[in-house]
C-alpha cells in the first residue's frame, strides 16, 4: 500500500502459518534499537533547535509484527507494535504505540481483489507519498530526510490500485495525518519498463479544509487523543491543509542502486485556521545503496538540500535552509543485522527562530548512531 521502498537490507521471507478456512497466512516482523550521539543540544533549559539538552543516550526504534493475508479475493493486513522515525537535525524520540488513533495497530487494512491487477482496500493504511519508509529497516540508511519529515504517514482511508504491465496506479482518500477529517486525497503513478529503470510521481492535496480542534498524530509524550492540529504557522495546520507534488526515479547497476528524488509542498493562506500568508517546503535528495558482492556488507547515503518559504513551519526553523549528507555501513546476515550511521546537517539560513546549541548559533548539527536488530 506505499510506493516503492528504498533499496535497503534484504528481508527475510516470511514464515507461513496455515490457518485453516483463512489460508496461508505469512508473518514477519522484527525489532532494534540504537544508541546516539548528538552535537549541537543544549544546556539546561536553553534547549536551541535541537529542543533537547541531551547529546546522548539509548531507544527503541522499531517493534513490529504483521500477520498478512496476501492473495486471494479477500485478503487483509495487520501490523501491531511500537515504531518512531529518525530524521537527521532533530533530536532522537521514543518509540510509541500511541501515535495512532488506532493505538498499536500500526497498520489494519482489509483488501478485496475482484479481478486480476485491481485492488481496494479500507483501514489505517499507509501513505503512498515518497521514497523513504517510516520502517528504518526498509531504508538504506537510519536517519531520514527533509523530504520524509513533512511527508503524511499512515492514515485511515480507502485506496484503490490498479497494475497493468510497468504500469501502477494508486488513489486514496482518507484523514492524511489521522485528522479524523476525511478530506485528503492521495495518489501515485508509477512506470517500470525493465528491472533496472522505475520511475514514480506522486501527490496529495487537502480538498477542504482541517480545523485546529482535528487530531493529529501522537507522540511518546502525547497520546493521539490529546493531540490537536491547533492554528497557525507554528502549528500543524500548514501540514494538514497542504498540497504536495514529487517524484522519485530508481536505477540499478549491478550492485549499485540510485535514486533522485524532488518534493514541493504548498499552503495557501487561510485566515480561518491561522494562515495569512502562503508558505511551501521544498526537498532534494540523492539516495544511493551499494552491496559489496556476495559479502554481508552494504553502504547507504544520501545528500540533500531543503528551503523553506514562508511564516509557516515546515522544518527546523520558518524560512530555513540547509543542506545534509548521511552515510551508513551496514552488516547483515539472515536475520541478523548491525549499522552506523553518520549524519551532518548545514543551515545556511537559519530562519525565523534559535539555531542549534545553547546559545541558538550553530548552524551544523552532526548525529552519529549504532544499531543492531532482528528480522524474521
Amino acid at each position: 500500500m506505499t510506493a516503492p521502498l528504498a533499496a535497503a537490507m534484504s528481508l527475510p521471507a516470511p514464515m507461513h502459518l496455515d490457518a485453516g478456512p483463512l489460508g496461508t497466512l505469512e508473518v514477519a516482523g522484527g525489532v532494534d534499537g540504537y544508541m546516539y550521539a548528538l552535537s549541537g543540544a543544549g544546556r539546561g533549559a536553553e534547549t536551541g533547535l535541537l529542543g533537547t539538552s541531551k547529546s546522548t543516550g539509548a531507544e527503541l526504534m522499531n517493534g513490529l509484527i504483521k500477520v498478512e493475508k496476501p492473495d486471494g479475493p479477500v485478503r487483509f493486513t495487520l501490523q501491531a507494535g511500537a515504531t518512531t522515525p529518525f530524521t537527521l537535525g532533530t533530536a532522537p524520540t521514543p518509540a510509541t504505540a500511541q501515535a495512532f488513533p488506532t493505538g498499536p495497530l500500526y497498520a489494519a487494512y482489509l483488501t478485496l481483489a475482484p479481478v486480476p491487477g485491481f485492488t481496494i482496500s479500507a483501514g489505517q493504511i499507509g501513505s503512498v507519498e515518497g521514497y523513504e519508509s517510516a520502517i528504518d529497516w526498509e531504508n538504506a540508511n537510519v536517519l531520514t530526510t527533509d523530504i520524509f519529515y513533512v511527508e503524511n504517514g499512515q492514515s485511515l482511508g480507502v485506496t484503490a490500485t490498479y497494475n497493468r504491465g510497468p504500469f501502477s496506479a494508486t488513489a486514496s482518500l482518507g484523514d492524511g495525518f489521522n485528522t479524523g477529517v476525511w478530506n485528503f486525497l492521495q495518489a501515485d503513478v508509477s512506470y517500470a519498463p525493465d528491472a533496472a529503470n522505475s520511475i514514480t510521481i506522486f501527490g496529495a492535496t487537502n480538498l477542504g479544509r482541517t480545523g485546529p480542534r482535528a487530531h493529529v498524530y501522537g507522540s511518546a509524550t502525547t497520546p493521539y487523543a490529546a493531540s490537536h492540529v491547533g492554528a497557525g504557522p507554528l502549528s500543524e495546520s500548514p501540514l494538514v491543509n497542504s498540497t504536495m507534488i514529487g517524484g522519485f526515479y530508481s536505477y540499478t547497476s549491478g550492485n549499485l542502486n540510485l535514486v533522485p528524488e524532488l518534493q514541493y509542498v504548498y499552503a495557501k493562506p487561510d485566515h480561518r485556521i491561522g494562515l495569512n500568508r502562503g508558505s511551501s517546503n521544498f526537498g532534494a535528495a540523492l539516495f544511493a545503496d551499494y552491496q559489496f558482492g556476495a559479502s554481508p556488507y552494504s553502504i547507504g547515503a544520501w545528500g540533500e538540500y531543503f528551503a523553506s518559504n514562508g511564516p509557516d513551519l515546515w522544518f527546523a526553523n520558518p524560512g530555513s535552509r540547509g543542506v545534509g549528507v548521511s552515510v551508513t555501513p551496514t552488516w547483515q546476515t539472515r536475520y541478523l543485522f548491525a549499522r552506523a550511521d553518520l549524519g551532518y546537517l548545514h543551515l545556511t539560513k537559519i530562519g525565523a527562530g534559535p539555531a542549534y546549541g545553547s546559545k541558538g548559533t550553530g548552524r551544523n548539527q552532526v548525529t552519529g548512531v549504532i544499531e543492531a536488530g532482528i528480522l524474521f
